[in-house]
């Protein structure tokens, strides 16, 4: 195999490969202050949290490296971010067995909704650098919900709370015509 054929073979249908990175999102770009930012995890978990930043920096970190889609058509490959696994998240709050759904909060009112299942993964970060850099605000700095396996707006900028639930609940991405589920391999885009 080509290496031109490996890429395209990586690239979901109606894709194209972007080589920077576009900037989308709805409503001003919200500052961060270290001394008042709070994260919240809450719902349906054993042991609801809420931390500083201080204390969400103290937590393990992965690097991941992987591909992102953005549902406007865009792909970038080989994107390389770093940040606390999802995974690290639910051994610290223990989602209930009812937990079957996450709910991710933002600032500006804003959340993506995600099974259980999908956030459950290895690649799943709540990512605060991006290519060995702290992750720029406008790309959703301090830190945004990373989720690959997803179209990118599943990927919460500035989030600043996880919900576990047992309903899903669409987000507001999803209240306004995009596809619940987003697999970029399916081409799940809207309603």
């Amino acid at each position: 195999m080509k290496a031109n054929d490996a890429l395209a073979a990586r690239l979901p249908p109606g894709q194209y490969v972007a080589r920077d990175f576009p900037v989308l999102h709805v409503g001003g770009v919200p500052r961060f202050d270290a001394a008042t930012w709070r994260f919240r995890i809450f719902g349906e978990v054993e042991r609801p949290q809420e931390l500083t930043w201080d204390e969400f920096m103290k937590l393990p970190t992965r690097t991941v490296k992987a591909d992102i889609h953005c549902v406007t058509r865009w792909s970038k490959f080989d994107t390389t971010w770093q940040g606390v696994p999802f995974k690290a998240i639910m051994e610290l709050a223990r989602p209930t067995a009812e937990a079957r759904f996450v709910l991710t909060h933002s600032e500006n009112g804003y959340t993506a909704n995600l099974p259980l299942s999908i956030v459950d993964d290895d690649r799943v970060l709540l990512a605060h650098t991006y290519e060995g850099k702290p992750l720029e605000p406008i790309h959703g700095g301090p830190m945004r919900m990373f989720v690959p396996q997803r179209y990118f707006w599943k990927s919460t900028k500035w989030c600043n709370g996880v919900e576990f639930r047992r309903e899903d609940d669409p987000g507001f991405w999803e209240l306004r015509g995009y596809n619940n589920d987003a697999d970029p391999w399916r081409e799940e885009r809207y309603w």
